[in-house]
């Protein structure tokens, strides 16, 4: 099964720029309750830049928040990722199929966010 289009109204704001800055304003835009997460993750980011003189935290960051974002703009995507979480986390059905599904989903985010 694959993921679910938008329907009519398509995504709930356009792909932002891959900055901490433009994946931030989107958070707030569209999982508000997200921000504290998102701003730990960054603080935590920028130190292991620094301590380790490699950008690799934070291009880390950027490619996590925006899978985020890429997925969360689109509301049926992101119902039916939490579905199929939910699925595989309690572990009372083989969770082959909805697996491979949370990897085509995360794999369009990514296509989608230019990863």
């Amino acid at each position: 099964m694959s993921a679910q289009p938008d329907g009519p109204y398509g995504p709930l704001i356009p792909m932002p720029e891959l900055t901490p800055d433009a994946l931030r304003a989107a958070v707030a835009r569209i999982a508000p309750s997200r921000i504290p997460a998102l701003t730990q993750h960054l603080f935590e980011a920028t130190t292991n830049a620094q301590q380790t003189q490699s950008l690799a935290p934070l291009r880390a960051f950027v490619h996590s928040w925006a899978v985020f974002v890429a997925t969360e703009r689109h509301p049926e995507r992101a119902a039916r990722l939490r579905e199929l979480e939910r699925i595989v986390g309690e572990g009372e059905q083989d969770p082959a199929e909805a697996i491979a599904e949370i990897r085509e989903i995360r794999e369009s985010a990514e296509a989608e966010a230019g990863l």
